[in-house]
């Protein structure tokens, strides 16, 4: 009767956490507008366009060689097929993907990405499948998808592991999931560990708020390569695991010191210094 009690409570904490997860993204959009800066209206085609623009900058290191994020998105493969976006957020990868001849599912956990998602499609005159879901428990039958792409989402929920039980179920014999999860070992851990954690450690602070503190998002997760990798095995027959970062991975510095070194360091260095200790931990899982 003890343990019972205590999953029961277990469960209700977790539940108020996804509860702060649903409210915080459906308060906050994921523009890559950190300063408020876009100065067009939220939402139009303007708008759209200038988040898709800093998006694109942000892991021009990591995610392009000829197209946008043909290098982390197989395009070539999806002409025709089913795939599921978890986490749509602005919903530029369910664009692109959509574009590359995919049919689409988006789901997200907030009623603001999923309202953003749909005003996208229709500007683009794009078709696709948006629909408010929290990926602990979706709502398709087994074997429904050929293609799983999640960029950044599934760390921020209470249940990661039940999402990843979920995405296996959900893909079919033979199909891949692409995700991105936060890095334990990249450099804004490392950051908030030195400046929160350790200074906190003896008033009682946990490396989770620290952590969680520096992230966006009401809450996130943080994984080493090795666990990722064997949270998907449980699931997948195989999953590769590799690190991926962004400019501040790569020149830990405030903006206005980082900017200078960044136009005189080749892309070449800035690339090897985020395979050292890159943010993102992006895991290619075969079912």
């Amino acid at each position: 009767m003890r343990s019972i009690l205590k999953r029961e409570q277990v469960d209700s904490e977790l539940e108020g956490v996804q509860a702060g997860n649903r409210q915080w993204w459906t308060d906050s959009t994921m523009s890559y507008d950190w300063k408020k800066a876009i100065k067009h209206e939220p939402f139009s085609r303007e708008w759209f366009d200038e988040s898709d623009r800093r998006f694109v900058h942000a892991a021009r290191l990591f995610a392009h060689a000829v197209t946008p994020f043909d290098k982390i998105i197989p395009f070539e493969r999806l002409r025709g097929k089913k795939v599921l976006e978890i986490g749509c957020g602005m919903g530029y990868h369910t664009e692109l993907m959509t574009r590359a001849g995919a049919i689409v599912t988006s789901i997200d956990i907030s009623d603001t990405s999923v309202m953003a998602t749909k005003a996208r499609l229709s500007i683009k005159g794009l078709g696709g499948d948006v629909v408010q879901m929290d990926a602990r428990q979706m709502n398709f039958a087994d074997n429904s998808f050929d293609f799983v792409w999640s960029w950044g989402v599934i760390h921020h929920s209470a249940w990661t592991c039940a999402i990843v039980k979920e995405i296996s179920r959900v893909l079919k014999e033979g199909g891949q999931s692409r995700v991105m999860v936060y890095n334990l070992n990249g450099m804004s851990a490392y950051i908030s560990i030195v400046r929160d954690y350790l200074g906190g450690f003896w008033r009682g602070r946990t490396l989770d708020a620290c952590l969680w503190k520096r992230s966006d998002g009401f809450m996130a997760r943080y994984y080493t390569a090795d666990i990722l990798s064997d949270v998907f095995l449980c699931f997948f027959r195989s999953a590769d695991v590799n690190v991926y970062g962004q400019d501040a991975d790569a020149v830990p510095l405030p903006r206005y010191l980082r900017r200078p070194l960044l136009r005189v360091l080749s892309e070449t260095t800035l690339v090897r210094l985020i395979a050292r200790r890159g943010g993102f931990l992006f895991v290619i899982a075969n079912k």
